[in-house]
């Protein structure tokens, strides 16, 4: 479980990537039933400020401290080919060692440099696509999505992305309840829904119409109904081709792979805040059968629907 976080400042520091870390992280909220991470600022130079818009921060750890955290997040800081080899060396330490290693906007080229991203999905903030792109050629670079959970490797969009990446880590590896707590106190949605590009001013096409949102809604109070292209196509009167392309520029995702998103959020909830059997769980989440969400919720969350209730269940025996 995921209880330690280190998180690097490097020149260029942006206040509001580093603050979402902290705030996700490094609030004490055990009196919210939110366990408390072992948090500490690490830098290349500890003790020594940087400064950054004007406001001085300094980290009170140095490099060493990475060494054994469960997360090594990089906030954004400024996209540099190289860094110091000291920081090379600490990131890919950290990734030997089992890290989960997560970088918010303009963060990622910190991993890049280190030679984290090569062979990897990864994003970034939509302006620097082209330029994380030409950097590290050999990186999946994947531009319209908010984040890319790669496993070990979560990297995440411009700015306010950071907070869906950092509330999607703490629902995968703490649950969705913990989750919740956190995006609450923080006045935000625990899961977002769209891509990056809904922000990128060009060269998106513009769409016509209204927002697909309540389309979406309606298929999530219905989750036990079949669904699929064609009914979510009618029920927002266009052609299935239409819809399709539709929802993959609004959402960054393609109808079937939210809808399953979507169901496999449900039968978590379900197995996290009640004692139904997996049958019932199967059928109210919309999977149809015990055997279809078990498949299904390996496949996607990595454990079985069984082991994800002893770990995250907040109901006594």
């Amino acid at each position: 479980m995921m209880r330690s976080v280190g998180v690097l400042l490097l020149p260029g520091l942006e206040l509001f990537e580093f603050g979402v870390l902290t705030e996700v992280f490094g609030i004490d909220r055990r009196d919210l039933g939110v366990p408390r991470f072992d948090f500490q600022v690490c830098s290349p130079r500890p003790g020594e400020p940087i400064i950054t818009q004007g406001v001085s921060v300094t980290a009170q750890h140095g490099l060493d401290a990475l060494t054994g955290k469960d997360l090594v997040a990089v906030p954004a800081c400024a996209p540099q080919a190289t860094y110091s080899p000291e920081v090379h060396d600490a990131l890919r330490a950290a990734a030997d060692s089992g890290a989960i290693l997560l970088s918010v906007c303009s963060g990622v080229f910190a991993l890049g440099a280190a030679g984290l991203l090569d062979g990897r999905p990864c994003t970034g903030h939509w302006a620097h696509i082209e330029q994380l792109r030409e950097m590290y050629p050999l990186a999946d670079v994947r531009p319209d999505v908010l984040f890319v959970d790669d496993g070990d490797l979560v990297t995440s969009a411009g700015t306010a992305a950071g907070i869906d990446a950092c509330l999607h880590l703490v629902r995968r590896e703490l649950g969705s309840r913990i989750a919740t707590v956190i995006a609450r106190r923080m006045v935000v949605p625990p899961q977002r829904q769209g891509g990056q590009k809904q922000y990128v001013l060009d060269p998106v096409p513009e769409r016509s119409g209204d927002s697909l949102e309540p389309v979406m809604a309606w298929v999530r109070s219905r989750l036990h109904e079949p669904h699929d292209v064609r009914s979510m196509s009618r029920r927002a009167a266009m052609s299935e081709r239409t819809f399709a392309r539709r929802f993959v520029a609004e959402t960054g995702t393609t109808p079937h792979q939210w809808l399953l998103g979507q169901r496999i959020l449900r039968a978590r909830d379900l197995l996290e805040t009640t004692t139904l059997d997996i049958e019932s769980v199967a059928q109210r989440s919309g999977f149809g059968s015990a055997a279809t969400l078990r498949q299904q919720f390996r496949r996607t969350v990595g454990i079985s629907p069984h082991a994800y209730r002893q770990s995250f269940s907040r109901l006594s025996s």
